[in-house]
């Protein structure tokens, strides 16, 4: 059993390009960390190195947005790639690409950004007198 250094234990390793197809070695033992999701389009995924990862799912994953836990399938494969999908109450739902990503803003960040979008988008369709 190997440790890491304290000063390097939390650290993320960061991508050298995003955007890139990828794929996580050994999902179901460890390989993946967390994730997140991106109401029902897709999926961030973090790796056990802290990397993150964007599954873009084909078509609308019901209940994925508030999933406490899912179910990677990897076809067989010891790695999740574009080829896999992700189960969640009972939903199979395909992966179209999986992609090298930045670290997603929070939830909470998302929904405030989304809100700010909205009303502008309000404002500039409604008529001003």
């Amino acid at each position: 059993m190997t440790f890491a250094p304290p000063a390097l234990a939390g650290k993320a390793k960061d991508w050298d390009q995003y955007g890139q197809e990828a794929s996580i070695a050994f999902p179901n033992h460890g390989g993946i960390r967390n994730f997140e999701a991106n109401e029902e389009r897709g999926l961030w995924i973090e790796d056990r190195q802290r990397r993150w990862y964007y599954a873009k799912f084909i078509g609308n994953c019901r209940g994925i947005d508030y999933a406490n836990g899912i179910a990677f399938d990897t076809r067989g494969s010891s790695s999740f790639d574009r080829f896999g999908a992700i189960a969640v109450d009972g939903d199979y739902c395909p992966i179209e690409s999986l992609v090298t990503a930045e670290k997603p803003l929070s939830r909470k960040e998302r929904l405030k950004l989304r809100r700010e979008v909205r009303l502008e988008a309000q404002k500039a369709v409604a008529p001003s007198d």
